[in-house]
């Protein structure tokens, strides 16, 4: 039972901790509700920038709500908004998305991400003299390299490093671990404290109870409530458990085959004995001179005066047996019995009409 409990807990927590979390917070842009309203979140969502750039002087021309509150989680320079967003005490940083995506491209431990959509969209220009030469020469020489992908690929090599800053998921799934299977093994502690409790009630059971209950005919009821108790108070169930006890718990010891072989030894020898003693018996009985006795005279004509009659049993009052066989253990009237045999009289009255 606790092995398929703990392999559907097992099976549970592995596909819910195979489904990867997200690590970083999926900002959708400036007007993310985490940014307009920090507080909904437990601590409040820490965020800033540089102060007196480009950036705070947008939000707080457009975004007072928001320049009022990330004032004070501003930073110096931007490696430090990045050192402080690597270390935990902000939770996001915002600047030029060209030169975060630089920095996140270059980190070393790829930790660093690009998130939401661009919010102000500026370009970079070349300042020139009017009319100069090189005016036409460089307008040329720009669109052909729009054109031909060179641009792209100069801002790939550039801008970024070995890692991807502009990627979609940063996923981790993390190990499982023993608080997830808590729950198992506290039903393993709880089947082992009511496996205790039941062996102790059946201890106390059948050492103290069982012989009162046997005395009644309860064992149909205790049936319905477990059936070994039903069958320890029946005949037939005492029957079979103690032969499961003789097959299941034979002496394993050789003294105890020793001691079996000399009982049954002993046995066959008291029945040989008693084999050659009614053999002699029946030798005894069978022998001419106490047929003689035993015979009475049938050719005497029967005295009717009298009411006394002489059984026709056998005569045996000179016949002795052994004496082995009188003082025998194994003798049916106990080893000390002496039987007289004499004569059987009966007392016959007779009525004549």
């Amino acid at each position: 039972m606790f092995a398929v409990v703990f392999l559907a807990i097992y099976t549970a927590n592995l596909a819910a901790f195979m489904i990867t979390r997200e690590e970083y917070y999926d900002l959708q842009g400036i007007d993310d509700k985490r940014l307009t309203n920090p507080y909904i979140t437990d601590p409040p969502f820490r965020f800033g920038t540089i102060p007196n750039g480009n950036t705070e002087a947008v939000l707080k021309r457009n975004k007072h709500r928001l320049y009022t509150w990330m004032r004070k989680f501003n930073r110096s320079s931007v490696q430090l908004g990045v050192e402080a967003v690597k270390r935990g005490d902000l939770d996001a940083f915002i600047y030029d998305a060209t030169v975060l995506e630089y920095l996140a491209g270059q980190d070393n431990e790829c930790r660093l991400l690009t998130v939401g959509t661009w919010y102000a969209m500026t370009g970079y220009g070349f300042a020139l003299q009017k009319k100069s030469k090189y005016l036409s020469m460089f307008n040329r020489a720009m669109i052909q390299y729009r054109e031909n992908g060179d641009l792209e690929r100069l801002q790939r090599f550039w801008l970024q490093g070995a890692c991807k800053p502009t990627r979609n998921k940063r996923n981790v799934s993390k190990p499982l671990d023993v608080n997830q299977f808590m729950s198992a093994f506290l039903l393993l502690g709880c089947g082992v404290l009511f496996t205790i409790i039941v062996l102790l009630l059946e201890h106390i059971y059948f050492k103290y109870i069982r012989k009162h209950l046997a005395k009644k005919d309860t064992g149909d009821c205790f049936t319905l409530i477990s059936l070994s108790m039903g069958k320890s108070l029946s005949f037939r169930g005492a029957v079979y458990e103690a032969t499961d006890l003789i097959k299941h718990h034979r002496c394993k010891d050789p003294v105890c085959d020793t001691q079996l072989w000399k009982t049954r030894h002993e046995l066959d020898m008291a029945n040989m004995k008693i084999r050659q003693l009614e053999a002699n018996i029946q030798a005894a009985l069978m022998s001419p001179t106490l047929r003689e006795s035993w015979s009475p005279d049938y050719s005497k004509p029967r005295d009717l005066t009298q009411n006394l009659i002489v059984s026709n049993e056998p005569r045996i009052s000179n016949f002795s047996l052994p004496p082995a066989y009188r003082t025998h253990p194994l003798h049916p009237y106990g080893p000390h019995y002496v039987k007289n045999f004499n004569n059987m009289e009966i007392a016959e009255i007779e009525t004549v009409l």
